[in-house]
């Protein structure tokens, strides 16, 4: 490739709120400008590949259209996941007004050696992360990342190295993706080199007094019994595990719950070769439940969703949103049954047919997916007092014992000042919450102060939600529901304390940068170029 260094563009007339992508020999590189210097690094989001040039540049941020993926302007390095890796640099020179950019990366610092001799292997402190799905994989790259080059443990009891969970509800039900094509989160190779150990195998009980992991017997990956495991700090960040209805029938074969990537493939398996001919009932009116309603009709599949909710999604967006989506999915051919509860499921030779409701009415399927809710994994903590529900209370730092941290679906944690914690079950979530906790095992003394967001994805548009609210005082809405584009913002005493939007990703970047701060009626409505919008 050649080293030579090429005009792309005018010092002056480089945007300061966004960033430009140019092609420099064939490369595309994108151009940011911060005050009078440039920089330039590689354009796509290293997470799913989001135009980087198509989100928000601000108060040194560059942030990602698509997931918020945040990166600093000056270097480059990740600020808010879900990139787990900082962008690639290319060199830049300033002649005059003219802006030089070369297509040869600058080379990124080799990873650091995490071994030592036999004599310090006892100095070496030994963080253990147990979990490995996004918050995981997060904290794991936080910690090289933040300095730590002691001993770091990875368990999980999936073989599977950490991947993209987000995808198997939106992109593996509609056959767009194989389960074996379901992305991980770091580089192939990425754990080995930096010298993460992994240990898969299910854990029957963390002693979290005497720092003390003990496994279930024979579920190392080679069916040998492993012995229990020291640390000096862990990271517990084990996400949930689906909740399976106390009713006859869940034990039938053809009924599924969607959590793993072998759950998909499983599911995918059961739809069998002509998955047109399989009818599938969804019981629960969830998030991952009309994913896969939606990524299933995509491919023909006959689709009847029963839920007790009268609205699906009403509590998270009110009830107008909520009747936003049931009439996307039923112009789509899904069918719902509504404030329903399921009585039974029935089956012959040991597989469903047939889901009968409590008012009598049968409906008949050959594949049932449990979309029924989840709670937090950690009915093996022991010596650490948890929530009703299993959560996990931590501080605003992660903390949530000596020596323990706790990230993810598990943790309750405090959002809002003078508000009751909360326990967010957002994929995001936990990877800032990780990001965090990393931070601060290295030392730092670091707050959550972060903005939650989440995307749910449905008939080929992105539905986007920054920040939480639990009640509010209206909604204000700019656009138009009906035709899925818009910004709601739900404000409550003055402040916006969540947004909903679809097909308005450079905006809601922007707006995920102002709520850091807090962010009023009046400005968010100014951000969006809406000087009073319709409030319901």
């Amino acid at each position: 490739m050649s080293t030579t260094a090429h005009r792309v563009a005018r010092l002056s007339e480089l945007p300061a709120d966004r960033a430009l992508r140019v092609i420099v020999d064939g490369t595309p590189i994108l151009l940011v400008r911060d005050g009078d210097t440039v920089r330039a690094y590689s354009p796509d989001c290293p997470h799913a590949g989001g135009p980087l040039e198509e989100g928000a540049l601000c108060h040194g941020r560059i942030i990602c259209p698509w997931h918020k993926g945040t990166f600093d302007v000056s270097t480059g390095n990740v600020l808010e996941p879900p990139a787990l890796l900082p962008l690639d640099r290319y060199p830049v020179t300033l002649d005059g007004d003219d802006v030089l950019v070369s297509a040869e990366k600058i080379a990124a610092p080799a990873p650091a050696a995490h071994t030592s001799p036999p004599d310090a292997t006892a100095q070496r402190k030994h963080y253990v992360v147990i979990g490995a799905g996004a918050a995981g994989a997060a904290a794991c790259a936080a910690l090289r990342e933040f300095g730590f080059e002691g001993r770091i443990t990875l368990i999980g009891d999936e073989a599977h190295a950490p991947y993209d969970r987000t995808s198997l509800s939106k992109f593996v039900p509609s056959f767009e993706m194989t389960p074996a094509d379901v992305p991980p989160l770091l580089p192939p190779d990425w754990l080995h080199t930096h010298g993460i150990e992994r240990i898969v195998a299910k854990v029957a009980r963390l002693d979290v007094p005497a720092h003390t992991i003990h496994f279930e017997a024979g579920a190392g990956s080679s069916e040998q019994s492993i012995e229990p495991l020291k640390y000096d700090t862990a990271l517990l960040a084990t996400g949930s595990v689906p909740k399976v209805p106390d009713m006859p029938g869940c034990e039938l074969g053809g009924v599924h719950v969607l959590r793993h990537l072998d759950d998909a493939a499983a599911l995918i398996d059961a739809l069998g070769d002509d998955a047109s001919q399989t009818r599938v009932a969804i019981l629960g009116s969830s998030f991952i439940g009309l994913e896969v309603a939606s990524a299933l009709r995509k491919h023909g599949v006959p689709v009847t969703v029963i839920s007790r909710d009268k609205v699906p999604f009403a509590k998270q967006f009110g009830e107008r949103a909520g009747q936003m989506f049931r009439a996307l999915h039923e112009s789509n051919g899904v069918k719902f049954y509504l404030d329903a509860k399921v009585a039974s499921l029935e089956g012959e030779e040991g597989n469903v047919h047939t889901v009968m409701l409590a008012g009598g009415e049968a409906i008949a399927a050959d594949v049932v997916l449990l979309g029924t809710g989840v709670a937090p994994a950690t009915g093996f903590v022991e010596g650490l007092p948890l929530q009703k529900d299993g959560g996990v209370v931590v501080n605003a730092g992660m903390n949530a014992a000596c020596g323990l941290y706790a990230a993810g679906d598990i943790a309750v944690f405090t959002l809002h000042e003078n508000q009751e914690p909360v326990r967010i079950e957002h994929w995001r979530v936990a990877q800032q919450h990780a990001r965090i906790a990393a931070q601060n095992m290295c030392g730092l003394r670091n707050r959550y102060a972060d903005v939650p967001f989440f995307w749910t994805y449905h008939y080929g548009k992105n539905f986007e939600y920054l920040g939480h609210a639990s009640e509010w005082d209206e909604i204000v809405v700019d656009g138009d529901f009906d035709h899925h584009q818009f910004i709601a913002l739900y404000v409550c005493d003055g402040h916006v304390d969540a947004v909903f939007a679809c097909e308005r990703e450079a905006l809601t970047a922007r707006l995920s940068d102002a709520m850091r701060g807090g962010l009023s009626r009046a400005d968010a409505l100014a951000i969006i170029g809406a000087p009073e919008a319709a409030a319901s």
